[in-house]
């Protein structure tokens, strides 16, 4: 684990802020490459990247507070400090770095004063991927209609841009620590550190005597995520893309393969996720924009199939 990936000027750089921003950059980039070869203006991609960016961010960041079950946390954290549990030893916690209060009859740390900001602090992590995608859909939507860009062919892509982009996301879930997997005894297992979200998890269920011992060995959910995005962009740039056959094609096929990548993925994750239904949020916004998906993607190909010249005029012509 690396949470912080290195500091500048005594400011800390999260490595998941880092890693997420550079996904974005990454990405922005290949879609400038794109509009260039296909003779659109590539400055309203940088324009897209950058709103989608911060309107992204907060979509992202607002979903995690309502949805991930941390709303409380952050209520209490404002008007009662006394009330969140944090999880650190009682070094750390009465460290200056922290300031905590340390309790000694349960042996729990609590914050040394309230923050009523907290559910801001994005840059810090906590953010929900869907809550990013539908502010960021909606961004790009509005941002291409006023500047007279083929809102479809931009989806596109997207169907492979942000697959690319997303695969640096879970990096730094895995330089976090966060976004862990089932215990398993597979060679592929991780152990994190003691202290480390994994091993709290694992305290909790009684699988381990003490927050403060390395964890068990966890799938590395992370980095099926990330390889799971990088095969949806081969497949959405190098198969859907040259036999699409309408515009919108590619971003359809990319919605619905990341739903149905991440709803098993989720059922190997392990951290605390918000759940309704016996279903994680994320399963639940990918099965519903799965739905979206297809029923737009009929209707875009009888719309396509309407256009298309008649085979007696094709001949003729």
């Amino acid at each position: 684990m690396r949470p912080e990936l290195f500091r500048l000027l005594d400011i800390s750089a999260p490595s998941y802020f880092m890693l997420l921003l550079s996904g974005f950059l990454f990405a922005t980039t290949m879609g400038v490459v794109w509009a260039r070869r296909i003779g659109e203006n590539p400055d309203v991609i940088v324009d897209l990247g950058l709103f989608t960016l911060l309107v992204g961010g907060a979509g992202a960041r607002i979903l995690h507070v309502l949805a991930d079950g941390y709303f409380w946390d952050y209520v209490h954290l404002c008007t009662n400090p006394s009330l969140v549990d944090v999880h650190l030893t009682k070094a750390d916690c009465l460290a200056p770095d922290y300031a905590g209060i340390w309790d000694a009859a349960t042996q729990i740390c609590h914050p040394g004063k309230a923050d009523c900001f907290a559910w801001a602090r994005f840059w810090a992590g906590g953010l929900t991927y869907y809550g990013g995608f539908i502010g960021a859909a909606g961004a790009s939507w509005y941002l291409l209609k006023r500047d007279g860009f083929p809102y479809w062919r931009a989806a596109d892509m997207a169907g492979f841009v942000v697959p690319v982009g997303l695969a640096f996301g879970p990096m730094g879930c895995l330089l976090a620590g966060c976004c862990f997997g089932l215990q398993t005894n597979s060679p592929l297992g991780l152990v994190f550190p003691k202290n480390s979200p994994a091993s709290e998890s694992q305290f909790k269920a009684g699988q381990l005597a003490s927050m403060h011992l390395p964890s068990l060995p966890v799938h590395p959910t992370q980095i099926y995520e990330s390889a799971a995005s990088l095969a949806i962009a081969a497949i959405c740039l190098l198969y859907v893309h040259p036999r699409k056959r309408y515009d919108g094609q590619v971003f359809l096929a990319f919605v619905a393969l990341y739903a149905a990548a991440r709803f098993v993925l989720e059922i190997l994750r392990r951290d605390d996720r918000g759940e309704f239904f016996g279903l994680s949020t994320s399963q639940l916004i990918g099965v519903g924009l799965a739905i979206a998906a297809v029923l737009v993607d009929r209707h875009l190909r009888r719309a396509a199939t309407h256009r298309a010249p008649p085979a007696s005029a094709e001949r003729s012509a």
